[in-house]
């Protein structure tokens, strides 16, 4: 299968679970940033996102109680940077005890010192590592020589240590396919057991011109579309569609909610127009309707899989062949 079983069955029955309440809107996942600490500036980075003091990261508690509001059946570990969080070992082993699945999102520099050896392997985690492309290209968004081959040393040491890894690769307006391809390749060699594909989103406090407008991220994607045919993507076909232009969908920015040391963030994970300090000024501020049909020029250009997988994942009670599509995707993956 393509993700574990128990992934697949923690959705269908959160779906069920909802549906059964009433609820149309619910999260899929929980984006959770507990500091905004960070050993790399990435050139596509926010701000805020790698500038923060390690002293004004969120407690555990406030983790595992927004763990809790949330009832999200995934929770990224993300920032920042994940592994500088000193208390990672007890959220995780936290997270695990409340049967959700962990994706510990990471640029993999640290792994060998505050993950391997100290947070043992298990079933509900996931390791994904920040590729954006071959070593120049990498090392050149990361800022930093060496990113690159560090990461692929840590992936190896993952995979031989058992932890189920993948990689997710953003794509710009420079970025060669072809490259992509390559490095396609190369973690195919490493065995990885997924890539996450996605088209950059452009943060207002980035100001380099690297993001896509809404024909390249068309015109790049239809070349990753033939890329899924032939690699293990972990996007749905439904998704790749979309992002090549061939299907619509509305944004759903509620499935996946973000919690960080300024609070809940809303609309979504990409943009911060207000931050919450309750889940449920939260849920019940944010006016969903305005953001789901994507009328505000910051979504004109966005096609991040954050907003559209649960789209593409909702959508599939329309279109029995989309559900066949679906299962055997995951099934013969």
């Amino acid at each position: 299968m393509r993700f574990p079983l128990h992934v697949t069955t923690d959705v269908i029955k959160q779906q069920i679970h909802q549906g059964l309440k009433g609820n149309t809107r619910y999260p899929f996942v929980l984006m959770l940033e507990p500091l905004y600490t960070c050993n790399l500036a990435c050139l596509g980075c926010s701000i805020e996102r790698h500038t923060g003091k390690l002293e004004d990261r969120l407690t555990l508690e406030q983790c595992l109680k927004a763990v809790d509001d949330s009832g999200a059946p995934g929770v990224s570990i993300c920032g920042g940077e994940p592994t500088i969080y000193p208390e990672l070992k007890e959220l995780m082993e936290g997270i695990i005890a409340r049967r959700r699945h962990i994706y510990l999102c990471t640029n993999a520099l640290l792994l060998d010192r505050t993950v391997y050896g100290k947070i043992a392997p298990h079933a509900r985690i996931t390791i994904n590592v920040h590729l954006d492309g071959m070593k120049k290209t990498h090392d050149h968004v990361c800022a930093r020589d060496g990113v690159f081959e560090k990461a692929l040393e840590m992936i190896k040491e993952g995979k031989r240590l058992g932890y189920h890894m993948i990689t997710n690769t953003t794509i710009f307006k420079e970025t060669d396919i072809n490259e992509v391809e390559e490095l396609c390749r190369v973690l195919r060699d490493y065995s990885v057991d997924g890539m996450l594909i996605s088209p950059g989103y452009q943060y207002e406090s980035v100001e380099r011109d690297i993001f896509l407008t809404r024909e390249d991220i068309h015109n790049k994607f239809k070349k990753v579309l033939e890329l899924s045919k032939r690699y293990r993507l972990t996007s749905t076909p439904m998704f790749l569609e979309f992002a090549a232009g061939l299907r619509e969908y509305c944004c759903s920015p509620w499935s996946t909610v973000t919690y960080s040391p300024l609070g809940w963030k809303g609309p979504c994970y990409l943009i911060g127009e207000k931050y919450f300090q309750t889940w449920e000024e939260f849920w019940n501020g944010v006016d969903w309707d305005y953001w789901e049909s994507r009328q505000d020029r910051r979504c004109q250009n966005c096609k991040m899989h954050s907003g559209f997988e649960a789209s593409a994942v909702r959508e599939l009670r329309n279109s029995p062949k989309d559900m066949v599509r679906m299962a055997l995707w995951n099934l013969l993956g």
